[in-house]
């Protein structure tokens, strides 16, 4: 038995899942996800855990060969589908992801994750009542396959969406939902940050301590979702320093998918009026394209920066970061309060 430990690949590739998808560690992950496939290179895991590492560090030709590695072998699952149409989207093919998407959504389980992805892309781009509709059908093919915390997780991302959009009523109501659909601990963050961005004090404090209570030593949880929420809440209550101060414990796991702390600290710089500071943070967005891809804060990544440069006075650099986020929502819903404020401030730029 102890011959063969060596050869065995489940510890590599659980190290290296725990790294990349709960630590935000993508770095740490990569030599763990290698090792894994060197390993196990008949194992269809260890293409999607090595091709998403890849993705995150943003080495997307890597991530493409390595599906073409695994689909060499005849290994196919949804999941290589959806990383396909990733990158498909970073490189503007929209046929082509169109296509992925489809593939993955061939198998039933995977039908709502399909939906979800697409509902993000929407939103990206400011196509939020394209977005609602394909969230809709996420969920509701989740519980027609019986998954149950799926269906809820999709209906706290959308709840999530419209809040960072600035739908508050909205966001508050599909919050709600998801967890009426069931209250697990892969649910709770997302609908807690959808109450808090949507000014919900009491109901975010609620989930958040809740989840303090329930996972002290769940790291993601602990250090990243919790201080999140609770820096938000701070943010609408006019305390920004608060926010800031309880968001230094999320630094070491601030890379994680969407970052949403990073999203939220610089808007708490740009509620300080530190506009260098606060383009620091959205320009991390910015430069983790892989990582963040079909996630909308990447678009209002573009935004926050139009706004940070604003108040450090550099009016040119404000006015093209503007038109970058205009660029990218150019085929918006017209009526999304978000989109009305930029266009009244980028007017006062003129």
């Amino acid at each position: 038995m102890e011959a063969d430990l060596p050869r065995d690949y489940l510890p590599y590739g659980l190290l290296g899942g725990q790294h990349d998808l709960f630590m935000g560690q993508h770095d740490k992950a990569l030599p763990e996800n290698q090792e894994a496939l060197r390993l196990e290179p008949n194992n269809v895991l260890s293409y999607e855990n090595l091709g998403f590492n890849y993705l995150a560090l943003n080495r997307f030709d890597e991530a493409k060969a390595v599906v073409e590695q695994g689909q060499a072998r005849q290994l196919d699952s949804e999941t290589l589908h959806l990383l396909l149409a990733d990158l498909a989207f970073l490189r503007g093919d929209t046929t082509e992801m169109d296509r992925q998407f489809a593939l993955a959504a061939s198998q039933p389980a995977a039908e709502n994750l399909s939906f979800a992805s697409q509902a993000d892309v929407q939103a990206s781009s400011g196509r939020l009542s394209k977005a609602r509709e394909l969230f809709r059908r996420a969920v509701e093919s989740a519980q027609r396959n019986s998954l149950k915390e799926q269906a809820a997780n999709w209906q706290a991302v959308a709840a999530l969406r419209e809040a960072y959009l600035g739908n508050r009523d909205r966001a508050r109501q599909e919050a709600a939902a998801a967890l009426a659909i069931i209250s697990t601990r892969n649910v709770q963050p997302q609908a807690a940050l959808a109450f808090a961005w949507a000014g919900d004090a009491t109901h975010a404090q609620a989930v958040a301590a809740d989840l303090a209570k329930r996972y002290p030593k769940n790291i993601p949880i602990s250090s990243y979702y919790v201080p999140t929420i609770r820096a938000v809440v701070e943010m609408n209550r006019g305390n920004p320093a608060g926010a800031l101060d309880l968001l230094k414990e999320t630094i070491p796991y601030e890379a994680q998918y969407c970052m949403d702390a990073v999203y939220a600290r610089g808007q708490a710089y740009v509620a300080s009026h530190q506009g260098t500071a606060a383009a620091a943070e959205f320009q991390k967005i910015l430069d983790h394209r892989g990582l963040m891809n079909i996630c909308p804060q990447m678009s209002l990544a573009h935004l926050g920066l139009a706004r940070a440069r604003a108040l450090s006075g550099d009016t040119a650099g404000a006015r093209t970061a503007y038109q970058d986020f205009f660029g990218l929502w150019k085929d918006a819903d017209p009526d999304i309060p978000i989109l009305h404020d930029a266009k009244a401030e980028y007017a006062k730029l003129q």
